[in-house]
């Protein structure tokens, strides 16, 4: 990793915007970004009674720069209209996330829109059409986080959101998010009733090297957050491992018995940058981010963050 880490959300909780008094009570739950819908989860005829409690709720909200906005399809009327909402308001949230991308001009266009108004926030997209999964490289350099979208993926597959038939595109994802420096965010679980699944995914998707999950319940955060925020412990360790590597001249260590050396040490150099990126932005008051150093820098400025590794701890 070169130069500071941008904080990257491990965890993402949708609300459609279908009531104000629903969104306002969703920020009481402990997730790093809470989105406001208007796309699927929001019917066409509800759609402009959804951009006013959306431009109500961020006026109301406490921290708008981790506050996220999906807006609809690029193309559409609705996106026409979700665009000159955001714009309007005195209000910008921190996040755009992108639907039904197909090619980096999308995302190009998105956000020389929005900053034509002024505004920068970050732009995620959601991978989920397969001309997106093709072009995967080319969106990941151009946007600064990518959502896997596994239910619109399957229905145009004609398969079932299994990890097995899911797996090809999460590669591609997780390969690409790390070449470019993208936050890399997984899909959320449609299993609501079965945790064993929920569990399964994050430890999978870790392994991967995800950085982050969204949810569409409340009840996921205790999972998402215990398993994808950085780790106190984990951090320390890393800290250990960079400092044995440096007192050895950048040479061959041996720390706890166990050899270690530069490229070990670049890991753990990009695990604390992280960890440290995240306490920063996200890990709040009171110790979200307990056992977390400070010393990264939170680079919420929407613009693209250098050298994000892709260990996601």
């Amino acid at each position: 990793m070169t130069g500071s880490a941008r904080a990257i959300p491990r965890s993402f909780l949708y609300t459609p915007a279908l009531s104000l008094e629903r969104v306002v009570k969703a920020w009481s739950y402990d997730a790093d970004v809470h989105l406001i819908d208007l796309e699927d989860s929001v019917p066409p005829q509800e759609k402009p009674a959804a951009r006013t409690v959306c431009r109500t709720a961020l006026e109301k909200a406490p921290d708008p720069a981790n506050i996220a906005v999906r807006v609809n399809e690029l193309g559409t009327v609705a996106a026409v209209h979700d665009l000159v909402t955001l714009t309007e308001s005195p209000v910008t949230p921190g996040f755009i996330v992108m639907t039904m991308v197909d090619s980096p001009v999308e995302v190009t266009l998105m956000r020389d829109t929005l900053a034509s108004a002024g505004a920068h926030p970050q732009i995620y997209v959601t991978l989920e059409t397969p001309a997106a999964v093709a072009g995967i490289d080319a969106i990941a350099a151009a946007a600064d986080g990518l959502v896997f979208g596994s239910a619109d993926l399957a229905a145009t597959l004609g398969v079932e959101i299994t990890w097995a038939g899911m797996l090809s595109a999460r590669q591609a994802m997780a390969m690409a998010c790390a070449r470019y420096g993208t936050a890399c965010i997984d899909t959320a679980n449609y299993r609501l009733a079965e945790p064993a699944v929920l569990a399964d995914e994050i430890a999978r998707a870790r392994e991967l090297g995800f950085h982050g999950k969204a949810t569409v319940h409340p009840s996921e955060l205790g999972a998402i957050n215990a398993a994808l925020r950085p780790d106190p412990d984990g951090l320390r360790q890393a800290r250990r491992v960079t400092e044995a590597v440096r007192s050895a001249a950048g040479g061959i260590a041996v720390l706890d018995g166990n050899m270690v050396g530069p490229p070990f040490a670049r890991m753990a150099r990009d695990t604390v940058a992280l960890g440290d990126a995240w306490a920063e932005r996200f890990g709040g008051e009171g110790g979200k981010g307990e056992g977390v150093g400070a010393s990264g820098s939170g680079g919420d400025d929407g613009g693209k963050g250098e050298g994000v590794g892709h260990d996601g701890r």
